[in-house]
Formats: C-alpha cells, structure tokens, sequence
C-alpha cells in the first residue's frame, strides 16, 4: 500500500528510529491553499469542453501546466510544515521551496514544557490552535500552528516523553548495575590473588 507520509518523511528518521506520529496542519488550512488552483484547473478544462478548438487546447494544456505546478508547491508547502512525533523526540519539518527544506530535532531530553493556545472564534470551533515546546538547552520555543486538536497533541507529546524518560533511566540503571557487578568481580578476583600471595610469603618464611 502506498504511504505517503513514508515516502515523504523517511529522510528525516534515524535508522533505529521509530514515528509515533506525525502531526499536519488542520484541513481547514489545505483547504485555503488549495481552493483556488484547483478551481482555476478545473475552469480551464470545463472551457475546453465548451469551445473544443485546437488553440483552445494549446492555451489549456499550457495553463494548465502552470496551475498544476502551482498546485503542487502550495501542496507541498501545507503538508510537509509537520512535526514527526517519534520515540526519541520531535522533529520540526518545513518546506520553503523547489530547493529550500529544512528539519530540527528536540530530543525529549531537551524539552522543557509543551503548551497549546487556541484563539478566535473559528479556531474555537473548528478546534484547531498553536502548539509550542520550550528547550533546556537554549530556552527557545518552537511552534506549529493551525494544529488540529491541539490538547491530544499536547497529551501525546507529555506521554511520548514520560516513556522516553522512562525507558532512559531503565538503561541508565542497568548500565550501572552492569558497572557495579564488574566492579565487584573485580576486586573479588583481586582479594583472591593477594590472599595467594600472602599465604605463599608466610610458606617462604617457614
């Protein structure tokens, strides 16, 4: 089955990392974007359909090129500004152009406070608002707006990070274990090699 979320956003993963989510933009926001290059296309053709003339083709087929490419970028532009929610942290996706992307990841480790804001009436109604995540690291904020049902996004994010704390302290505390048994061996295997030295200086004197 053809995944387009896969196809589009693999680049951005890590090999040994694995998408909880990935958060678009409100519909409501494609949309605006794409109302009215769809529209135009569509006009275009239902014109040819009316005067079926060869000139008329040529003038539709070449504008409807352009609408198409038009289409396309605000297509683009709409779906690939996302968040990917993944079990290591959060990756902010945008797109700017043909040959402009760029990505930014916030581990959990990194994450000070997660918030939302919804504001206005159609926000209100259409339930759809502003999601923001504070860094330790440098104190800024990074946010996505027209994010629908933002406090379940909040929710997932605080969840994603608890399990992700979690699971680190697991491996911090085993990784200690780990240390103190070899630290323990150690000084074992070394009692017993200065108790055989002692008993064979005792011997000696004898």
């Amino acid at each position: 089955m053809f995944d387009l979320n896969a196809l589009l956003f693999a680049r951005h993963l890590d090999d040994d990392e694995e998408v909880i989510e990935i958060i678009h933009k409100h519909w409501v926001l494609g949309l605006k974007v794409l109302f009215w290059p769809t529209v135009i296309f569509l006009a275009l053709w239902a014109g040819l359909y009316i005067a079926p003339l060869r000139p008329v083709f040529y003038v539709v087929a070449l504008a409807s090129v352009i609408t198409l490419v038009w289409w396309l970028r605000n297509f683009y532009d709409y779906y690939l500004d996302a968040w990917i929610i993944t079990d290591q942290g959060i990756i902010d996706v945008a797109w700017h152009g043909w040959f402009h992307r760029e990505s930014s990841r916030v581990l959990y480790s990194d994450i000070q406070g997660v918030s939302y804001e919804i504001q206005g009436v159609l926000s209100t109604l259409l339930r759809y608002g502003v999601v923001s995540v504070e860094k330790i690291s440098t104190g800024s904020t990074i946010s996505l707006d027209h994010v629908a049902r933002p406090r379940r996004v909040e929710s997932l994010i605080l969840q994603s990070m608890e399990e992700y704390l979690h699971s680190k302290n697991l491996k911090d505390s085993k990784h200690v274990q780990e240390l103190l048994s070899e630290l323990v061996a150690r000084e074992v295997q070394l009692g017993t090699f200065g108790r055989k030295g002692h008993t064979n200086d005792v011997v000696v004197e004898e």
